[in-house]
This record gives structure tokens, C-alpha cells and sequence, in this order.
């Protein structure tokens, strides 16, 4: 790259090198994923954008990866090494709009035909500025968009410290154009598939859109389960059937989740420091199995050993680290006191009873709220164990959401849920003095801010945490080999309970118990 380019680039680069600071996912792309950097290496992007482009520049010259902007020689062809998907104005004659990737990408086939010793990787990459999945009833996005100027403007400006650089596993065209040919067909298919990637990819990172909260209740309440237990309810307790609606909206209240991504950013600021503070390093293993099941469509459910309070944040925290989604979690119902509750609750977490028996309507509520999550495609988390484990031994199983969860199945929802058990450990776990008192005797306290408070100033360096996230079971592959005729028990109005579900949930539950 020479001239006005060169100069061009270095220009914008100067406001970009202040305003952004983007994270690598995975840290080290090149190791991960497998890449060889001795072979030649191009980049697919999806969209034109100059800031997308420097910012991924200085991922790859940071990690020893090829400079996307210096163009690759090829048989005395000099072709550019990367390629936008989606179009837009360009500057210079290195973009490619949406017409021309699919010429280069038929130029780069039409090499590898010529030179059979020839094996480019063709390497998907995606910046994003922020993750905001928007409203429900706001304008619609299409999970691939283009911002104009203005807007990446913005978005550099107000999101250039939340961004990341996701790379994905390459693709041989070597391998393309032996098992596919070199033709233009060929190109358009190859165009066509990174753009699902890349739609695929976004939703993972983003999650689905949020519903306004009244919308979510009020399809709640129209649910045929929530409106005949309501009537139960109005019948039982000989009161009107609107106290008896209220009823229901009171518990909606109590359990819902409000998910605020500006509360996520917040908090991730927050803890970012704090884990600097408290531990040496957070040691993270077999992510990538993860993100691959969110990008493949996957119903995402964590259920880690629980040790401490901490593992709801630490979790969550990883997660988004790691280019995913931060899920709603299932929190016990002592947590929802002043100021942390409504904290919590905009982080995701949504609030459960330590028991649901003598409280139909509860249950109900609750089940409905959890499918819910499920049919809009939520990531969930919940601990299997219950409450934490003062001994460092896991507790027996607690198996009334996993069984809720397997119950959302038998409504036939068409995504596949997959539970991921999570060991989430701590050299040191922070309310190690508190259990010991409460081993040896002592009266539980219960949980407020001055016992929070209290808590936080005593901490200290707590060594290394690790987070490992285990084999993935799902629910699907797991039923058909242990409950073969499982889909006769689907019923797409009614939750049911038939004969298998229980001894099914307990075996379940004794092989996702999060040590792996």
C-alpha cells in the first residue's frame, strides 16, 4: 500500500488509536484456531467500514497475523487480502462492494484451479462496536447492517472501549475448489454462506431483542396455563378473578428479569477492576466449544457448581469476555434486597422461591416466565446444586428448573437446548469465614447491603479463578438415547409430567454436576 491510501489510512488511524481499544476473541487467534501463518492468509469481513478494518489491523499486528491492508501476491497477481461482503461508498480501489467480493472470491478459486499447491485461508472476522440488541417495538435492524458515517462515528465514540475482534476458524479454498470447482457459482455460494455466518454470529454475541416488559407480562397472563391458574387461583381463595390477575402481574414482577445492556456495560467496567484486585487471573478453558454451539443455534443453559456469590458475576463477566451473550439467571430470592436486587435484576437475573409447594400459581408463573425465555432463544443459567456449597462438596441436586427446562422441550419448541456444566473454582473463595462459622454453629445471616458492604472491605487477594466449561450434553441427543419415545409426551399448550420425566431429571442432574 503507497500514496494516498497509505496516507489516507494513517490519517483515520490517529483518532482510532485514541477511542478504541478492542479485545481479540479468541486471545491468541493464530494458536487457537489452528492457523498457519507460513500459508496465505485473507480476511472476510461483513460489511465496509474503514474503523472495522484498522481496528482489525491492529488485532492482527498485534498477534503476528498478516496486514490486511498490505495486498497478497499470488503468481505475479496482486489480489487484496481482505474482502467486505456488504458494500458501501468506497475510497479507494481495495473496497469491494457486494458485486465485487464475489469476483475476487472467484479470482482467488480461479488461482488455486491454476496452482495446485496453492492454499489460501480464508479467515471470517467481526467487529462490533457495542452489543445492544435493541427493542422489540424499535426500528428494525437486520442482524447484518451497515452504519452510515454518522452512526460509526458514534459508535466509535461511545463504544470504541467495547469492542472486539471475533475471528473464526478458517476456511481452506484449496478444499473449496477440490470438492466445489473454481466457478462463479461457486463464489455467489461462498458469499451466501458468510453472510448467515455472520448473522449467526451477531445473534450469539447479542442476543435476541428485549420485549417491552408490560408486552412480555401481558403475553403471560394470555397464556392458557398462567389464565387457568389464575381462575384456580380466584376460586380457591373466593376473591375476584382481577385480584387474582394482579396476583399473577405481582409475581411477574417478583421473578422477571429487566435486562439492561447499558447496566452490563457499567458493571463490566466495575468488575474489571475489581478482579483485578481480587485475583491474580481468571484461567478460562474450552470456550470455543461454547461459542460454536451459540453459533450454531443452540438453546444455551450454564448450570455451574455453585461455591459463591461471586460465581453469578465471574460467569457472567466471562461470558461477555468471550464474545457471548450474558445469560438470565436464575437467583435466589434472598438476593433481591435493596440496592442489589434491581442491580441484579438488569443484569439478568431473575428470582426464585427456595420452594414452590402449596403455591400453584407460583409455579406456574415461574414454568410459563422460564418457556418464555426458552421460545425467544434467552441463554439461562441456574446453579443445579441450589445454594452454595459451604464445604467445597457438591450439594445434592436441586432439580426443579432442570425439570421446568425439560418440560420447555415437551411444548416442541424447534431450537435444541444444550446444557453446558461449568466448574467455576477460586484458590480462595471469598465467604470462606463466613461458612466456617456457619460450620461451626453459627445462625446463617441473612443477606443485606451492610452484610455486602462489610464483606467487600475485607477483601483481598483471593490467588487464581478458574472457569472451565465442560462437555456439552444435549437435551435432544440425551433423551432420544435414554428416552427414545419422549416426543409422544409433546404438548405444544399444556405442561405435562409423564412417568420418565423425574428419574430422567435426576440422572441428568448427577451428569452436568459441573466438576468436569
Amino acid at each position: 500500500m503507497s500514496g494516498w491510501p497509505r496516507i489516507y489510512y494513517k490519517l483515520l488511524n490517529l483518532p482510532l488509536s485514541i477511542l478504541v481499544k478492542s479485545k481479540s476473541i479468541p486471545a491468541d487467534p493464530a494458536p487457537e484456531l489452528g492457523l498457519d501463518t507460513s500459508r496465505p492468509i485473507m480476511y472476510v469481513l461483513p460489511y465496509n467500514s474503514k474503523a472495522d478494518l484498522l481496528t482489525l489491523r491492529a488485532q492482527c499486528l498485534a498477534h503476528d497475523l498478516p496486514d490486511p491492508l498490505e495486498p497478497l501476491e499470488i503468481d505475479g497477481t496482486l489480489l487484496p487480502r481482505y474482502v467486505f461482503i456488504h458494500g458501501g461508498p468506497r475510497v479507494f480501489t481495495y473496497y469491494t462492494p457486494k458485486e465485487e467480493s464475489i469476483k475476487l472470491f472467484h479470482d482467488y478459486l480461479d488461482l488455486h484451479r491454476s496452482n495446485p499447491n496453492l492454499d489460501v485461508q480464508m479467515v471470517p472476522v467481526s467487529v462490533m462496536f457495542g452489543r445492544a440488541p435493541g427493542r422489540e417495538k424499535g426500528e428494525v435492524n437486520p442482524p447484518l447492517r451497515m452504519l452510515n458515517g454518522v452512526q460509526k462515528f458514534f459508535a466509535v465514540l461511545w463504544l470504541g472501549r467495547d469492542s472486539f475482534v471475533r475471528f473464526s476458524p478458517s476456511v481452506s479454498l484449496r478444499r473449496m475448489a477440490d470438492e466445489h470447482g473454481t466457478d462463479k457459482t461457486i463464489a455467489q455460494k461462498l458469499a451466501r454462506v458468510a453472510r448467515m455466518h455472520f448473522a449467526r454470529q451477531r445473534l450469539a454475541a447479542v442476543g435476541p431483542r428485549l420485549p417491552a416488559r408490560q408486552d412480555l407480562f401481558n403475553k403471560l397472563l394470555a397464556s392458557r396455563a398462567i389464565a387457568k391458574a389464575v381462575e384456580d387461583e380466584a376460586r380457591s381463595k373466593k376473591i375476584s378473578h382481577e385480584k387474582a390477575q394482579q396476583n399473577a402481574i405481582a409475581l411477574m414482577e417478583e421473578i422477571a428479569a429487566n435486562f439492561s445492556y447499558e447496566m452490563i456495560r457499567l458493571t463490566d467496567r466495575i468488575l474489571g477492576f475489581t478482579w483485578n484486585r481480587l485475583y491474580q487471573g481468571i484461567n478460562v478453558h474450552n470456550a470455543e466449544r461454547v461459542r460454536q454451539l451459540a453459533h450454531d443455534g443452540h438453546e444455551l443453559v450454564y448450570v455451574p457448581c455453585h461455591r459463591s456469590h461471586m460465581d453469578y458475576l465471574l460467569l457472567s463477566y466471562v461470558l461477555y469476555h468471550q464474545g457471548l451473550v450474558p445469560p438470565h439467571i436464575a437467583a435466589g430470592i434472598n438476593l433481591n434486597f435493596w440496592p442489589a436486587g434491581p442491580i441484579f435484576r438488569r443484569l439478568g437475573a431473575f428470582f426464585i422461591r427456595r420452594t414452590f409447594k402449596g403455591n400453584k400459581l407460583y409455579s406456574t408463573v415461574f414454568r410459563e416466565y422460564l418457556g418464555e425465555l426458552f421460545s425467544r432463544g434467552y441463554s439461562v443459567e441456574y446453579f443445579v446444586e441450589g445454594g452454595r456449597s459451604r464445604t467445597g462438596r457438591l450439594l445434592d441436586p436441586k432439580t426443579g428448573t432442570l425439570s421446568m427446562t425439560i418440560q420447555a422441550m415437551l411444548r416442541g419448541g424447534t431450537r435444541p437446548i444444550t446444557l453446558i456444566p461449568i466448574y467455576i473454582g477460586y484458590e480462595h473463595v471469598m465467604e470462606v469465614g463466613t461458612y466456617a462459622k456457619e460450620l461451626r454453629g453459627a445462625t446463617k445471616e441473612k443477606e443485606s447491603l451492610p452484610q455486602m458492604l462489610r464483606g467487600l472491605s475485607k477483601l483481598r487477594n483471593l490467588g487464581q479463578g478458574y472457569v472451565n466449561f465442560g462437555e456439552p450434553m444435549p437435551l435432544m441427543t440425551y433423551l432420544n438415547q435414554h428416552v427414545p419415545d419422549w416426543r409422544e409426551s409433546i404438548d405444544p399448550i399444556e405442561a405435562v409430567r409423564p412417568a420418565w420425566l423425574t428419574p430422567t431429571v435426576n440422572n441428568i442432574a448427577a451428569d452436568s454436576d459441573g466438576t468436569h
